[in-house]
C-alpha cells in the first residue's frame, strides 16, 4: 500500500515539476493574466524566493529540501 502511495505522489509531483515551466513561459508570453493558468505564476516565484531569502535557516532548509526533490 505504501508502494502505491509513494507511486501517486511521485506522479503529482512530476507532474507539478512539468506545469510549473510551463506556467512561467505562459505568463511571459501572455502576461500575468493567462486564463487558464489562474494565477500570475512568476509573482508568485518571485514572492516565494523573497520569503525563503528573508527567513534565513528555515529558508535554507526548505530551498535544500526542494532542490533535493529536484535532482531525485
Amino acid at each position: 500500500m505504501m508502494d502505491t502511495v509513494r507511486s501517486f505522489l511521485r506522479s503529482v509531483l512530476d507532474v507539478g515539476m512539468a506545469v510549473i515551466p510551463v506556467s512561467v513561459v505562459l505568463g511571459v508570453i501572455f502576461g500575468p493574466a493567462v486564463p487558464f493558468i489562474g494565477a500570475d505564476t512568476i509573482d508568485n516565484i518571485s514572492a516565494l524566493v523573497a520569503d525563503l531569502g528573508g527567513s534565513g535557516l528555515v529558508g535554507v532548509i526548505t530551498l535544500g529540501i526542494l532542490y533535493a526533490l529536484w535532482n531525485r
